[in-house]
């Protein structure tokens, strides 16, 4: 093996900033899902589909597309959809345009659980993260955060800040 295999090592600020960085969303996750479910028997990733379809005009989005956008496997979705049909959130029902694809489709229980569940999900995200830093972090923040989302999508990296 080569010095060009070895592997960069974290310094000692980098690993600061990691080992928060993992910590803190390990924890935000927890927090929010453990909300969810002690005040409206609903996890927080049943939460973000609730919310991507309740966004969607017709209150519908493609399998495929909601996968992508709730970083989620298509398998992974299509098992939690499932559960979420059976508690009559959703329903799944074929594209009539192709034939081929299947859609995501938000029923009025699954509406009525989102309007209940956002007041304590939104307390959440302030009492957790929003009251927690400056608006001019928050900004720094969001363009740090979009620049690894776009990495980890695959998208080109953009030039990292000197």
């Amino acid at each position: 093996m080569g010095p060009e295999s070895e592997p960069r090592w974290l310094g000692e600020g980098e690993m600061r900033f990691w080992r928060s960085f993992i910590h803190t969303a390990t924890l935000l996750e927890a927090r929010l899902n453990r909300e969810l479910v002690e005040s409206h028997g609903i996890s927080h990733a049943d939460y973000g589909i609730l919310v991507v379809l309740s966004e969607q005009r017709d209150e519908q989005m493609r399998m495929s597309a909601l996968a992508e956008v709730t970083a989620s496997s298509k398998s992974r979705l299509s098992h939690q959809i499932a559960r979420m049909e059976r508690a009559g959130l959703v329903r799944r029902e074929g594209c009539v345009s192709d034939g081929r694809g299947i859609f995501a489709v938000l029923l009025p229980r699954g509406r009525r659980l989102l309007e209940e569940a956002a007041p304590t999900h939104v307390r959440g995200v302030r009492e957790h993260v929003v009251d927690r830093v400056t608006p001019q972090e928050q900004v720094i923040l969001a363009e740090v955060m979009e620049r690894i989302l776009s990495g980890l999508r695959g998208a080109e990296p953009e030039a990292k800040a000197s």
